[in-house]
């Protein structure tokens, strides 16, 4: 965990108005600052910062706090994430108290090489950008495309000229490692023994990926001619996760909360040229389909989807991998939905010629994730016949499975489906609910946990006969119970626990959410403290009942928690897995990210409880 006096010092060395002039638009107005407010759509300035107070509050949409709590609400960083950013500002180290000095060592290594790459990468995009404006036939491509200069100067946009070794000109050790392993020089061993050297990307104008930071981790390059591949994208490294990050996001923050949602289409371009046409709340997967943690990214921003896909058959498909992804995330309090173009355009040519207005008014009546979920789960079904309706209910089950468990959504399909099938809805909740296709795996509880002395003393009065027997505990429940009763845990976790437990459905990852937020402003908290704070929140109830049912005995260990994890990832992935394996064998990503599944299973099977 990271001691509160570190934070105190960090706060008091940061100037909040540093910090949020960096990503809007500031005013001097008397001895405070004022502009547009990030956090919601506004014409009129609400949105004040005090130097004296070192605070932001807005006046219209009520959001407020100190420059951690701007970059976690602003920027969608995750607490130790906000805290990095204005320590390396600061000057600062951040400390860790549950790491050993090796575990530190380590880690500041790999803190510096991550900033050593993304140095590296940075100096790339200066050196396209220098290029493009040398190169007339690169600047003529994107005019007739119809973007601007500033458009192209927003996104960073540039060109990789057609020789191999461009970016030679831009570093002094062409045969520096970093170059290779940043994924921009491609080094190959030929048949005579020599080695060589040459740069990724060639003659293609260079889209520079950024970060939720605003940090440049890739590229993606668009051939100009009518060379293969079409579009290329940066390798993974250190700093590039393609299955995480979204093109644009950075660029299209403050738009997306202006509009209300956000816009996910197919392409670099069309993000680019949306932008140009004025919709600049779109982001782009960055060649591989919507997955849960593209979408996870996005809902820190917006509670509102739309997904922009092209009417084709490519289209659909792509749009079955984003409802498999949306599923789990489809709290009742969120909009997902799907627009489908028709086959001749995509979002830009959209645009251009049916106007601004009219792609507006087709985002806002996309089909709503409900819909598309029966309507994918009917497809090729003869409704008109027993056999299609049955066709269609197995087709449906894994899909409505995928819900989370207690929203309202899922019950709502129940009975839709019913309909649609012909069969009562009590029967098919008696099937479905009583065997559930997807159930919560639920391992024995914790061998380090013995029954408290108040279990002993209800044990007594039964005469002896052992403690009442209760209803399952799920992976869920242990989880958030443990960290309820232990919260200095949180910081323990790594980013991808933490991404695993925001995903919980509800009230679970809507309490993680809520426990990072008490961590970051008060530290770590007992759970009577942490419940005088739940006062007034949805799930206030929940989390209480949560916690009632539970035995609290202070043998309970973090190992234990580190072996709820490890079953939940292998829940999480053996339903991912499921979900792969019903797209068959035709989409070779699918093909590739099930393998992928099934080594970090293999994985965790032969570790179970692996070292973090």
């Amino acid at each position: 965990m990271i001691p509160p006096e570190f934070l105190h010092e960090l706060l008091a060395r940061t100037d909040i108005v540093d910090v949020v002039q960096r990503r809007v638009e500031l005013k001097k107005a008397g001895i405070n600052f004022k502009g547009l407010c990030p956090f919601h759509g506004e014409k009129t300035p609400s949105f004040t910062v005090s130097p004296a107070r070192q605070t932001y509050h807005c006046f219209g949409c009520g959001a407020h706090g100190n420059a951690l709590d701007f970059l976690i609400g602003n920027a969608g960083l995750g607490f130790r994430d906000a805290v990095a950013e204005l320590a390396q500002a600061a000057g600062l180290r951040v400390p860790d108290e549950a790491a050993d000095p090796a575990q530190r060592e380590r880690a500041q290594q790999a803190r510096e090489h991550q900033a050593t790459l993304h140095e590296v990468l940075t100096r790339a995009a200066e050196h396209y950008r220098r290029q493009l404006k040398a190169h007339p036939a690169a600047i003529d491509y994107l005019k007739r495309r119809g973007l601007s200069g500033e458009i192209a100067r927003r996104f960073g946009l540039g060109y990789a000229p057609p020789g191999r070794h461009g970016l030679a000109g831009a570093f002094a050790r062409y045969d520096d490692p970093v170059l290779v392993e940043a994924g921009l020089v491609i080094v190959k061993d030929e048949a005579d023994g020599d080695t060589r050297r040459y740069d990724r990307f060639r003659d293609r104008i260079m889209f520079p990926i950024r970060s939720a930071k605003g940090e440049v981790i890739g590229f993606g390059g668009r051939v100009l001619g009518s060379g293969e591949p079409k579009y290329l994208n940066s390798p993974e490294t250190p700093v590039f996760v393609k299955g995480r990050e979204l093109y644009g996001l950075y660029e299209a923050r403050q738009a997306i909360r202006a509009k209300g949602h956000a816009l996910v289409v197919e392409g670099y371009m069309d993000v680019v040229a949306l932008a140009q046409l004025g919709l600049g709340h779109a982001v782009a997967t960055l060649g591989t389909a919507c997955t849960a943690e593209h979408l996870h990214k996005l809902l820190r921003f917006t509670d509102s989807v739309v997904f922009a896909f092209d009417g084709d058959a490519a289209g659909r498909r792509a749009a079955a991998r984003a409802l498999e992804a949306a599923l789990p995330l489809a709290a009742d309090t969120r909009s997902l939905r799907f627009l489908f173009l028709p086959p001749e355009h995509d979002p830009d040519s959209f645009v251009r010629t049916h106007g601004t207005e009219a792609f507006e008014r087709a985002a806002a009546d996309a089909v709503p994730l409900s819909r598309q979920m029966l309507e994918q789960a009917g497809e090729g079904c003869d409704r008109g016949s027993a056999e299609g309706r049955a066709r269609l209910l197995a087709n449906a089950r894994p899909l409505w499975a995928a819900l989370p468990a207690d929203g309202m959504l899922r019950r709502q399909l129940l009975g839709e489906l019913a309909a649609l099938a012909q069969l009562p809805a009590d029967e098919l909740a008696r099937m479905w609910q009583g065997a559930d296709p997807a159930p919560q795996r639920r391992p024995p509880a914790p061998a380090a946990v013995a029954p408290g002395p108040a279990a002993g003393a209800a044990a007594a009065a039964r005469g002896g006969r052992g403690p009442l027997r209760q209803r399952p505990v799920g992976l869920a429940d242990q989880a958030l119970r443990l960290l309820l009763l232990h919260s200095d845990w949180w910081e323990r976790l790594d980013a991808d626990d933490h991404e695993l437990l925001h995903q919980l459905p509800e009230p679970y990852g809507a309490l993680c959410n809520w426990l990072e937020r008490q961590l970051h402003e008060h530290g770590p908290l007992g759970w009577a403290a942490l419940q005088a704070e739940l006062d007034g929140e949805a799930f206030a109830e929940p989390a209480r009942r949560l916690m009632a049912t539970m035995a609290v005995d202070d043998v309970v260990g973090f190992d234990d928690l580190r072996r709820v994890l490890t079953q939940l990832w292998k829940q999480h992935l053996k339903d991912r897995g499921a979900a792969l394996a019903l797209l068959g064998g035709e989409d070779p990503d699918a093909r590739r990210e099930l393998q992928q599944v099934w080594r970090r299973l293999q994985a965790l099977d032969a570790d179970p409880t692996p070292p973090r």
